[in-house]
């Protein structure tokens, strides 16, 4: 050969596609392509093809396996003369290395794709049923079948069927394939065939009709005995049955044998009956009335879902009818279950959190906007409104799809991109499970399988570039509909803004709303309406955010109130150009207050009373939800007062700015808890107590001492006649207040130099009053309720002493429960010298030399056990009440408080007014073991938490867990439980509470 003709033909091969050019010269020059080697429509077809290498590979291979140089001439002159043969086989040789083999070791089987009849174009069950009619075994079985599967494939990549014709011939060729495997087994055991009825339900995809080239094939057995009463009251009477479906167990046994094993010609595909009734741990086979009695008591919402396409396939077909008839009812009220919605979503996020991380980015089919996304929220719809509508009651995806366009239940213009995102999806998933005929979902790494899979899909000018393209614009379009797919027509129902397109009519809406957790749909509807009509930008903006917005909401407790908390902030601030431009442009601020509004009470609440607080959410320059010290926020709160004409003036600006600080601590700590679509739930459960009460602690500290400063400063100017110090206490000195704290407090003064004692206490005590006084006046803001109830003699005490008296008091008098409360003084707001003073006044009784006599520890036992007997709330659940009850704050707070007691003179450690700080240095300490601390850590942060997240809920403290379905819900929600889980939740804390009580047990009384 001449270097000018090489030239031109590695010229001509390259310009036909073929990338390895030097090999393709190789394989036209061999001895069976000779004849035809020069012939320019041999390589124009091949340059048709996805992988013209491959498909000359394979051709040659297809050659040289004929019998003899006459059937190899006759491949090759049909070849050349009829283009239906040569793009289908080549077609088929460039997509499929899996087939080649095929026909390399059957090489005849070319010939099934010279037939171009028109009943060969679109084949059903019938004649697959053919194709596979001289199977007489396993082995010869895989050979017809793969016969088929080439002839459907020819189909699908010469583009004679779309990828929904496809994904239907395969269906009903595996429908063909599991009758003729039953036949086989039928044959081999007629005495079992002849002793049952068995019907065989397809399931998942083959159900639907839309199966893969190679997927698992699902399905579910029905038996009965022969003769059994028709219907689902049949019982067949005792051993009968019992035979009956020990024979039909044998039949299926073998049928999903034969498909599923690995013989000489490879398998077909797994038959997988893990959707029956209790999964692969319940019998394979059961009878109609089992298979009711199942899904009546005890089917989950994901078992009702997958029953959409249920499709009877083999066996006894009029049994198969019977059970889908009898199923039919309970599927089509799925959607009235509790936490339908939530369940179906759940499950779905459930398949996502299951994907390897080095994965995701390249699942066809369970990765975000992924092919199962697109199921999932058809079949939801399809669930909530196919109860009324049975236009919708379709197992094929697309069909259903279609149908819920039509009536209204999915806008026109979102159901045709998921249509085409779809279609263009599964035919990406067909063509990389076609090369090599393995069950994979995953899109290829490697250049060559790229461009092959690129050319396959018809992209020719760079497929690896424009592949790589238009799969991200269809995975972003689903990710972007799916969710909204519920929601935009409930908007577009309210609005009726378009005049052409069918709508959700009010029971539809109505239907939906209540699937998705609206307790009154008809309340949502009047919101969506004010929030969505009309033509102003403030509407066409609310209209664009509500479908991702209803969606958050229907993701907590109370989809309700989250709309209408949305409606009141949007009524107050959607004249704001900065509201709408924060939700619209600032990417979290949208869903963190979805999750605030829809979190409970206290947070909207706080909002409520001054909406412009919502700027905080975002994530722009208004110092977002991080906390603020308290340095930062004295500063302040102080730089307000000075401002003030007047106390009370002065006050009112320290409790507007304590209002909006304690929505940012709300907020955050609700965000935290719950998490977003890109910042994870908080895993540190006790960092998110300590923010919280550090962040509230800080915020009461900086409001007092503003207070002071306003009152002082009206009453005596910038002095006053005796030195004041507000020492905290209990909670609140622990840096542990909760949303719902009282301020435990101590007042301490000291007369200045030269002042009468009578003037310096009255003085103290006129600040106190008015400090609690303008505190608690009425108005937007939370009050602040300041309790002095610890001080000397409790309420019978005076409310303010000098240093000198509690020094007195203390040498005198002092009981033990007192330096037990004394362990948690901290000076808060005053004059800082004063409060040392007092520390170091207090230290000696806090932290007795050698530690507390055994006398003094006996009596803070007996105070104990009187406390747990008498404070408990009448009818109060001892075992969930998170203060007094056995394993609760009490428990720990006093075993820990105890353990100071006894060893904080010889543990520096011990000397701090905060729980956990105490219980981490005991344990370091040796004074108990690190299992001991971890089990009552977890109990106090725990107990800690649901005091949170009650005042959260409610709105107002409490110490026990809310009897109200919703509320109870909601606290499991804001813990980290799903909807449903309010029982597990309560658990859960029992289990906690009752290692902690057997710790605290042995640890304070000794046991």
């Amino acid at each position: 050969m001449t270097p000018g003709r090489r030239s031109s033909t590695f010229t001509r091969l390259l310009r036909h596609g073929f990338t390895d050019a030097s090999a393709a010269e190789r394989l036209l020059d061999s001895a069976e392509l000779a004849a035809v080697r020069d012939d320019p429509v041999l390589l124009e077809a091949l340059g048709a093809t996805a992988d013209p290498d491959l498909a000359l590979h394979g051709l040659v291979r297809l050659l040289e396996a004929q019998p003899g140089p006459t059937a190899r001439q006759e491949l090759l002159d049909t070849l050349i003369a009829a283009k239906p043969l040569r793009d289908r086989l080549l077609g088929v040789l460039g997509a499929s290395a899996a087939l080649a083999d095929h026909l390399a070791r059957h090489p005849r089987d070319w010939e099934a794709l010279v037939t171009y009849e028109p009943r060969d174009l679109h084949p059903g069950v019938a004649e697959f049923e053919g194709g596979l009619a001289e199977a007489a075994d396993p082995v010869s079985l895989r050979v017809a079948y793969r016969r088929c599967l080439l002839s459907i494939a020819a189909r699908d990549v010469c583009g004679t069927t779309d990828v929904a014709q496809t994904a239907a011939e395969l269906a009903d060729l595996a429908t063909a394939t599991l009758r003729a495997a039953l036949a086989l087994a039928e044959a081999a055991a007629p005495e079992d065939a002849a002793a049952c009825r068995l019907a065989v339900i397809a399931m998942g995809k083959c159900g639907g009709h839309e199966l893969n080239y190679v997927s698992d094939v699902d399905v579910i057995f029905v038996g009965e005995a022969l003769g059994a009463p028709p219907g689902p009251s049949g019982t067949g009477g005792g051993a009968d049955e019992a035979k009956a479906l020990r024979s039909a167990t044998k039949l299926a046994s073998h049928m999903m044998r034969i498909c599923s094993e690995t013989t000489v010609e490879g398998s077909i595909w797994p038959v997988d009956a893990n959707l029956r009734p209790e999964g692969r741990n319940g019998p394979l086979v059961r009878t109609l009335s089992s298979h009711l009695a199942y899904y009546q008591r005890w089917a989950k919402t994901w078992e009702f879902q997958a029953l959409l396409k249920a499709r009877p396939v083999a066996g006894d077909l009029d049994l198969g009818q019977e059970y889908v008839a009898a199923l039919e009812p309970m599927v089509w009220k799925a959607a009235e279950r509790d936490n339908f919605v939530a369940d179906v979503q759940k499950m779905r996020r459930r398949v996502v959190e299951n994907i390897p991380v080095a994965e995701i980015d390249r699942e066809l089919k369970l990765g975000p906007g992924g092919l199962r996304d697109v199921e999932f929220a058809v079949q939801l719809l399809q669930l909530v409104h196919g109860r009324t509508d049975a236009t919708l009651r379709s197992g094929t995806t697309l069909d259903a799809l279609q149908a819920l366009a039509a009536g209204g239940y999915v806008g026109r213009a979102d159901a045709v991109q998921l249509d085409d995102a779809y279609r263009f999806l599964r035919s990406m998933e067909h063509r990389i499970q076609l090369y090599r005929l393995r069950r994979t979902h995953l899109v290829p790494e490697g250049e060559a399988d790229l461009r092959r899979l690129g050319r396959s899909l018809g992209l020719r000018a760079d497929p690896v570039t424009e592949l790589i393209r238009e799969w991200k614009q269809h995975t972003g379009v689903v990710r972007r509909l799916h969710e909204k797919l519920f929601y935009r027509p409930l908007l577009d129902a309210v609005a009726q803004l378009a005049p052409v397109e069918a709508r959700l009519s009010a029971e539809a809406a109505r239907e939906r709303l209540e699937a998705l957790g609206y307790a009154d749909p008809a309340a949502a509807l009047r919101h969506l309406e004010a929030l969505a009509s009309g033509v102003t930008r403030k509407a066409a903006i609310q209209r664009t955010l509500l479908p991702v917005l209803l969606g958050w909401f229907a993701d907590s407790a109370d989809p309700d109130a989250g709309l209408l908390n949305f409606r009141k902030v949007s009524d107050a601030l959607g004249k704001t150009p900065w509201y709408l431009r924060l939700l619209r442009d600032e990417g979290a601020a949208a869903e963190n207050l979805a999750r605030v509004l829809s979190a409970g009470r206290l947070a909207p609440d706080l909002l409520m009373r001054a909406p412009e607080a919502v700027a905080l959410l975002g994530d722009g320059d208004g110092g977002g939800l991080e906390p603020r010290g308290r340095a930062q926020l004295e500063q302040e709160i102080l730089a307000a007062v000075g401002r003030a004409d007047n106390a009370e003036d002065g006050v009112r600006a320290a409790r507007g700015v304590r209002r909006r600080e304690l929505f940012r601590t709300t907020a955050a700590d609700i965000v935290d808890s719950y998490g977003t679509d890109t910042k994870p739930v908080e895993a540190d459960q006790g960092a998110l107590v300590d923010r919280v009460g550090g962040a509230v602690s800080d915020l009461t500290a900086a409001t007092l001492a503003g207070t002071l400063r306003a009152v002082v400063r009206d009453g005596w100017g910038d002095t006053l006649p005796t030195r004041f110090v507000v020492i905290g206490m209990g909670r609140f000195g622990g840096h542990e207040l909760g949303y719902g704290s009282d301020a435990d407090v101590l007042f301490v003064h000291e007369p200045r130099e030269g002042v009468a004692e009578r003037e310096a206490a009255d003085a103290a005590n006129k600040v106190v009053a008015e400090m609690r006084r303008l505190l608690q006046i009425p108005s937007a803001d939370p009050p602040l309720l300041i309790d002095a109830d610890l001080r000397p003699e409790g309420k019978s005490g005076p409310l303010v002493r000098t240093l000198n008296s509690y020094e007195a008091y203390y040498r005198r008098w002092s009981l033990v429960w007192e330096s037990q409360a004394l362990l948690r003084a901290e000076p808060v707001a005053g004059d800082e010298e004063l409060g040392l003073r007092f520390i170091e006044l207090v230290d000696p009784l806090r932290y007795p030399a050698e530690g507390l006599g055994e006398d003094a520890v006996r009596e803070i036992r007996r105070l104990k056990a009187r406390m747990e007997s008498e404070r408990l709330p009448r009818g109060a659940d001892p075992k969930l009440h998170t203060k007094l009850g056995p394993g609760g704050l009490s428990d720990v707070e006093w075993t820990v408080q105890l353990l100071q007691l006894r060893h904080g003179w010889a543990e520096p450690g011990l000397r701090t007014t905060r729980t956990r700080e105490a219980l981490a240095a005991a344990q370091a300490a040796g004074l108990l073991g690190t299992e001991e601390a971890a089990i009552l850590d977890e109990a106090w942060v725990l107990a800690t938490r649901v005091r949170n997240a009650v005042m959260l809920v409610r709105g107002r403290a409490g110490d026990t867990f809310p009897t109200e379905p919703r509320e109870l819900a909601a606290v499991g929600r804001y813990l980290g439980y799903g909807d449903g889980h309010a029982g597990d939740m309560l658990d859960a804390y029992r289990r906690t509470t009752r290692r902690a009580r057997a710790v605290v047990e042995e640890l304070f009384y000794g046991a």
